[in-house]
């Protein structure tokens, strides 16, 4: 790097709009710091020497200001070290700043990051941030980051030159191509632009032109923190209180009092739930509580064992960080264990806050389950955490990147609110804690990022247009939907993806945008209100290269149907098919089961049929209610993962409906396959399954089968070991490797010869195929276990009946009649 010399300092500092630009932007500050509230600056340009100086003059002259008003000063400096031009920035910024700070002798301290670890910095606290968003301008790095500011602070964006930039490639939209479509749509960056250039707080430089772009002047006055008053009476140690920062964090923590006894009659369980936007303080109140309760409960119980799980390690790292500040507190001696440098157990002589993956948590034995960011995982296994321990608490956070509150209230708490059983405490937290209530920063990142999209609210005339089928099938186009002038109808849209997923992210936003495979699709009502919205990728064909890849365990990006086809059916004219697989689908919570599903996916095949493609396909975490909505509406199951999702604790299942008699051939093929793999490996591999995913997988028939009944490839034996059993002489366990034979003959004969009820079906899986033991079968099918084994010997009667003519009427006559003959050659 070339030294950076005084004068050329000097000269880039003097321009006249840029002391213009800075000038005004300290006396904001002033105002930022008194009021609590952030500001945002933007330094665009393509000289990166230039861009590097005016930062580190930037960020020199904000810790003049803002350390005669605080004590310290933390600056976190988040790049891409990957390129050469990043790397410049970044040095010459570290080489100027830290200059400074060793000369004043102040206290403040750079930070280098790059990307690929911002969410180690999740709660953490900072009082500048600086993002290099040249190379790539990553949705999610803004939600993950943005927030560790605190109230005072000041953002700054680096970004190419401002009027260039939304016509530029990076590294982002880069990931979203395919190979098929190389290019990139250049629609997210021109509409975080729009925003922002729409937004209070912000100030906009180009470094180049020097041009001041926008400039704001800001008068926001707010109210300061409210008063902490500390609980006059507490089962907590008092010093405990004393950790928190708000009167919200004073009563999150006083709520887990309620923690210690054991829940009384009529409850069997106690659960606390927390909702909160970003940056409110939840986690760590939980973490203080936690520390409380396992203060309280030892001297009680002998040992304490607490698992807190969450989509991801990093998002735990709050919780932990003040559990252990919270234990020092109170002088509990502990040790923690880390894994690439995040704390995943804090364990004490008696006690442990252990952090397990979500599909673990309800294998666990523990006291207390502790759910953070609980709208990132499905309310399936949700119910399951709930259900499984007395002592529950969730947490999560209303508009984030990790998942919707306001969803997860619908989908999850509903249930727990009708629970009788249930002692129910919810509380939302409000008041910030690293910055003022209204701070316009945190408008501008919801905005920008659609954290807040929430759908259309209907009415009772609304209903009635649903009722009457009164919609209009719309084909969204990016380029216009990502627009200021339809922000409403954006808005409406994503939320109606927020509140239906239990994962949704910035990144998905982005997709949308600039994936140029990705199509968007919506229902309205004739009064233009949005009820249902899809997103479609294009996938296929594949070239002939790397299908031979990947048939060979190569990857692709993208083209997730045609890559799982290809590798488990083996077929190379999978890869020649073209198709739309359907990322997502989902209907308004208020309009759920009038049929909108079925009808806009029934104008998504209609689309393409018509676009000529040949098959239109979706992959999913498998439940019972989602595999119905696709079996019902002709979607055949053609693969299922061979694990389950660590954050789900689904098996992902692909369906696919062929469009073309070619596709339609290849399907059948597949779906025998399918058949036949899940059968076989039932006892494995799938052992674990969900008997109703697994009953509703082999219950799907493809229309090309045919009614033929043939009977299983017995030995005159086996068929006498079979009578014996269905008189009541034999066991099960004596019979079972026939009964096995018989089973699966069953599972994978055609239609027409599935003769038994649906919860004889089941039970054949669960005790058949997946070999469960009596006792677990009856309690997931809710029978006693005396019935299920009479059960059991009427399924095999009715299938000897079926596929033998043997019934009562001719069993006596049959059974013990073996002789040598029978086994002689003819």
């Amino acid at each position: 790097m070339r030294m950076i010399k005084r004068d050329e300092i000097a000269k880039h500092l003097k321009r006249k709009n840029y002391r213009q630009f800075r000038g005004h932007i300290l006396n904001e500050l002033r105002k930022a710091i008194e009021n609590r509230y952030r500001l945002l600056l933007i330094l665009a340009g393509d000289d990166h020497r230039k861009q590097a100086i005016m930062l580190s003059d930037i960020v020199i002259n904000f810790l003049r200001i803002f350390l005669s008003h605080k004590d310290y000063a933390r600056i976190l400096y988040v790049y891409h070290d990957e390129f050469d031009d990043a790397n410049l920035r970044k040095t010459i910024f570290n080489s100027l700043v830290k200059s400074y700070i060793k000369k004043k002798k102040i206290n403040a301290k750079i930070e280098l990051a790059v990307y690929e670890n911002s969410d180690k910095y999740l709660g953490t606290t900072y009082q500048a941030l600086i993002m290099d968003l040249i190379n790539s301008l990553r949705p999610l790095d803004i939600g993950r980051l943005v927030g560790v500011v605190e109230g005072g602070g000041i953002i700054v964006l680096l970004a190419p030159k401002w009027s260039e930039w939304h016509d530029r490639k990076n590294l982002f939209q880069m990931s979203l191509t395919v190979p098929q479509h190389p290019e990139p749509r250049k629609i997210f960056v021109k509409w975080f632009k729009d925003v922002t250039l729409n937004s209070p707080g912000v100030f906009i430089y180009d470094i180049d032109a020097d041009e001041i772009i926008k400039m704001d002047s800001i008068n926001l006055k707010t109210s300061g923190r409210k008063e902490i008053k500390l609980p006059t009476e507490s089962k907590f140690p008092v010093e405990l209180y004393k950790l928190a920062l708000t009167q919200d964090q004073v009563e999150a923590v006083k709520i887990l009092e309620n923690f210690i006894d054991p829940p009384k009659k009529p409850f069997k369980r106690i659960t606390a739930i927390y909702i909160a936007d970003r940056g409110r303080g939840k986690s760590c109140a939980i973490g203080i509580g936690l520390a409380g309760l396992i203060n309280a409960l030892l001297d009680v119980k002998n040992r304490i064992r607490i698992a807190v799980t969450a989509p991801s390690l990093s998002n735990v790292q709050s919780l932990m960080l003040l559990a252990m500040r919270a234990l020092d507190a109170i002088g509990l001696k502990y040790k923690r264990f880390e894994r690439n440098g995040m704390v995943y157990e804090i364990r004490g002589d008696r006690f442990s806050i252990e952090y397990w993956e979500p599909a673990v948590i309800p294998k666990l034995d523990v006291d207390i389950a502790v759910v953070d960011e609980a709208a990132g995982i499905p309310v399936p296994l949700l119910h399951k955490i709930w259900n499984k321990f007395k002592r529950t608490i969730f947490a999560t956070t209303i508009h984030g990147y990790e998942g919707a509150g306001r969803g997860f209230s619908i989908r999850f708490l509903k249930r727990i609110k009708e629970d009788k059983e249930t002692k129910l405490m919810l509380f939302e937290m409000e008041e910030p804690i690293r910055y003022a209530s209204n701070d316009p920063i945190e408008k501008w990142q919801f905005r920008a990022l659609l954290l807040d999209a929430e759908p259309d609210e209907l009415t009772e005339d609304d209903m009635k247009l649903i009722e009457e089928k009164r919609f209009v099938y719309l084909k969204l186009q990016p380029e216009s939907l990502f627009t200021l002038e339809n922000e409403k109808i954006l808005k409406s849209l994503f939320g109606i993806y927020v509140l239906a997923h239990y994962r949704n992210e910035p990144d998905d936003l982005a997709m949308m945008a600039d994936a140029p495979h990705h199509s968007i699709r919506a229902l309205a009502l004739e009064n233009g209100k949005i009820v249902a919205a899809a997103q479609l990728a294009e996938e296929g064909p594949i070239s002939d290269e790397y299908i031979d890849s990947l048939l060979r365990g190569g990857k692709i990006p993208g083209n997730i149907i045609p890559d799982r086809l290809l590798k488990h059916g083996r077929i190379r004219e999978i890869g020649s098919g073209k198709g739309w697989r359907i990322v997502r689908i989902a209907v308004h919570p208020n309009a759920q089961g009038r049929g909108i599903g079925s009808f806009l996916l029934n104008e998504l095949v209609k689309e393409t049929s018509e676009r000529g493609y040949d098959w239109i396909g979706s992959g999913f975490g498998a439940t019972g209610e989602l595999l119905n909505f696709w079996i019902k509406n002709g979607f055949i199951p053609l693969h299922i993962s061979p694990d389950r999702n660590p954050v789900s604790a689904e098996y992902t299942v692909l369906v696919l409906k062929p469009l073309n008699d070619k596709w339609q051939r290849i399907v059948e093929i597949l779906h025998r396959e399918f058949v036949e793999k899940l059968i076989e490996s039932m006892h494995d591999t799938y052992r674990d399954l969900e008997v109703d995913v697994a009953w509703q997988l082999l219950n799907t028939f493809n229309k090309m089968d045919a009614n033929v009944c043939k009977e299983p490839p017995l030995t005159p034996i086996q068929i006498d070991r079979l009578l014996s059993y269905v008189e009541g002489y034999m066991t099960y366990e004596s019979c079972c490797d026939v009964i096995t034979i018989v089973i699966k003959h069953y599972w994978k004969s055609q239609k027409g010869c599935r003769v038994l009820e649906p919860l004889e079906e089941k039970l054949t899986i669960l005790k058949t195929l997946q070999g469960l033991p009596w006792d677990q079968c009856a309690g997931l099918l809710g029978v006693k276990k005396a019935k299920l084994i009479d059960d059991m010997r009427r399924i095999i009667s009715k299938i000897l009946a079926h596929f033998f003519a043997i019934n009562e009427n001719n069993i006596d006559k049959l059974l013990g009649r073996i002789s040598l003959s029978d086994y002689i050659e003819k």
